[in-house]
């Protein structure tokens, strides 16, 4: 992308009375990464992160897109909150208050399906009842690989086995719970770009070695407990992987509606950048330097270069500052004063929680929308 980029002309000119820093979205992408996503699916039903989005037009937007189904909420608030009718908890939740109000509301139970991974979840569960509807329960299953020693992908659920899985599953049915299904999230596929030919050999790996397994837990559980109906897997570096298995029967994906840098260099797609943020030049050191106000938008995970925001067009960040709290120095950018630079963040959602408001832009207008903090949610 260049300083001339066409979609950063739209965003600067719909966007040119607003004081800097600012949010914008680009909905012509959107709804082209939307589309992308529903292709790379294959008919299987996606189902949206919230946690990759954290603005409700853009989640409802992408639930009126056909092959949209449902949402993965990364909190028991979050969930009671989301006005939506089918809501998976992407992980599990010690959040006693909501439970209780969970455990209350014999609609929202119907519609929100917890997720566990161990006896003790069950435990809190039963703890925080009565219940007025039989909680809705999902069990989550590692889906890293296992090399030797070594273990290739994200440490979460201690489930990993047909037997673990049964097990768990069995206790959940034994305790009045409807067990919905299981889920699989292979991070080390779907969050991993393709970067090297190690890289491209440990997902066929692992694809694998999923697949094998997860058509055993799938028919072990159900032979325990009875038909599933959900059994998620994928993100949105992993669709065509795990749709193309028969055992799964929905897909998760989010980061690919906006697009940030982390989801730059994989081999089976390349999504549109749709989300950006505007910082102004207030100073001008030298004549190559431009500092920008604010910026220090880094993202989450392993610290290091791939966690903090890219410039759009020319320019560099200073070695010794990066992305600053309060300014940010841009080398080479021919920014000067009272100019915007603009940025891509690296993760898709947590940049919402730096504003209140995103503007969307389409066919030359915007409208500004909440983010979940403009709505005064954070949720985490």
């Amino acid at each position: 992308m260049t300083a001339t980029d066409p979609r950063i002309d739209r965003l600067n000119s719909a966007t040119a009375d607003l004081d800097a820093p600012l949010l914008a979205a680009d909905v012509a992408a959107i709804d082209t990464n939307l589309a992308a996503l529903v292709r790379r699916a294959g008919g299987t039903p996606i189902r949206v992160a919230s946690k990759s989005v954290r603005v409700r037009a853009v989640l409802e937007r992408a639930l009126a897109t056909p092959g949209f189904a449902g949402i993965m909420a990364w909190s028991l608030r979050e969930a009671l909150w989301l006005e939506c009718d089918d809501v998976l908890m992407g992980y599990p939740t010690v959040d006693r208050g909501a439970l209780t109000q969970l455990a209350s509301n014999a609609a929202a139970t119907q519609r929100i399906t917890l997720m566990v991974d161990s006896a003790a979840h069950l435990d809190l569960l039963e703890a925080v009842g009565p219940w007025a509807s039989p909680p809705r329960v999902c069990l989550d299953v590692d889906a890293s690989l296992r090399l030797g020693p070594a273990h290739i992908g994200v440490r979460r659920s201690p489930l990993r086995t047909p037997a673990d899985v049964v097990t768990l599953g069995r206790d959940a049915s034994r305790r009045g719970m409807a067990v919905q299904g299981v889920m699989f999230y292979e991070a080390q596929i779907a969050g991993l770009p393709d970067s090297g030919r190690a890289v491209r050999w440990m997902k066929r790996k692992s694809a694998g070695e999923l697949a094998y397994r997860r058509a055993a837990v799938v028919d072990a559980l159900r032979d325990a407990v009875g038909p599933l109906r959900i059994v998620n897997s994928g993100g949105t570096g992993s669709l065509e992987v795990s749709a193309a298995d028969p055992s799964v029967t929905e897909v998760t994906a989010g980061s690919g509606i906006f697009a940030p840098t982390l989801f730059d260099g994989y081999d089976a797609f390349t999504p549109a950048p749709a989300l950006f943020f505007a910082l102004p030049v207030v100073r001008t050191p030298t004549s190559r330097i431009a500092t920008a106000f604010a910026g220090g938008y880094i993202a989450s995970g392993p610290t290091g270069r791939s966690r903090v925001p890219s410039i759009v067009g020319p320019g560099r960040l200073l070695r010794a500052e990066g992305v600053g709290e309060v300014q940010t120095p841009i080398v080479g950018s021919g920014a000067t004063l009272g100019d915007r630079v603009w940025f891509r963040h690296a993760k898709a959602g947590e940049v919402c929680e730096r504003f209140d408001t995103v503007h969307l832009v389409e066919n030359g207008s915007r409208t500004a929308v909440p983010t979940y903090r403009g709505e005064g949610r954070t949720f985490g």
